[in-house]
């Protein structure tokens, strides 16, 4: 592919150590915005090469689409996400699942008429880059796909997580991914989420999130990385 230039946000500092810990073995500059630290590159790949720039945004919605934002701005023409999520329906602690519908979940005008998370004249269930997932699919086939759904809250409660699998047909919930798809769905900038259940979404979500959080595993940085060398591979638009 011509002219690939990645964007890759990451919310977390332990879930972005494993990406700037193979970057460090890359030339590389550090890369600012808005206060925040990321990393420039070139990857090559088989006689290929794609410029990235990831970043390390910050938790929650204003962050991450911020993030978002700025990487389109400066002419990113890919936007790829991961990080650790809660389990709401259908996956498991440890599963890597992609997000293919994106919704937010605390967005609420229900006082005034509106459908949960519904946005007045506006599209409000975002969806990813459709092109870019079916390539994921072909390089990951067994991976589970699924709605994600985004809210400034950090999911610990059985009711709640009911709520979420009843109301949307969530498979994971998280803090970021909704925000960087609005983004990019109005930005027409293709994008995909790659994802690790770190925990249930119930009473006991907080310690397995933190004890997964803090293992600072390079799967899903790895799996990330060999996705855009088959991007680069593939030699196609999208």
């Amino acid at each position: 592919m011509n002219n690939l230039k990645i964007g890759i946000i990451v919310a977390d500092g332990d879930e972005y150590k494993p990406l700037a810990d193979f970057i460090s073995a890359l030339e590389h500059s550090e890369y600012y915005y808005l206060g925040r630290i990321g990393h420039k590159f070139v990857l090559n790949h088989l006689g290929n090469s794609a410029e990235v720039i990831s970043v390390l945004c910050g938790i929650g919605k204003v962050n991450a689409a911020a993030a978002a934002a700025h990487l389109v701005d400066i002419g990113c023409n890919i936007i790829l996400n991961y990080g650790l999520s809660g389990g709401i329906s259908g996956v498991r602690r440890g599963d890597v699942c992609l997000c293919d519908h994106f919704l937010e979940h605390d967005f609420d005008l229900t006082g005034i008429g509106y459908k949960p998370c519904e946005k007045p004249s506006q599209k409000y269930i975002y969806e990813a880059g459709g092109k870019l997932l079916k390539l994921f699919k072909e390089f990951l086939p067994d991976v589970k796909i699924g709605t994600a759904v985004t809210g400034d809250r950090f999911v610990c409660d059985e009711e709640q997580r009911t709520n979420l699998k009843n109301s949307f047909g969530a498979m994971s919930c998280d803090m970021e991914t909704a925000a960087i798809a609005y983004v990019c769905e109005f930005s027409s900038t293709p994008f995909l989420a790659l994802r690790r259940i770190s925990d249930d979404a119930g009473a006991d979500a907080v310690d397995s999130y933190r004890e997964m959080n803090t293992s600072n595993e390079t799967l899903l940085s790895d799996i990330l990385i060999d996705f855009c060398k088959y991007l680069m591979d593939c030699g196609q638009a999208l």
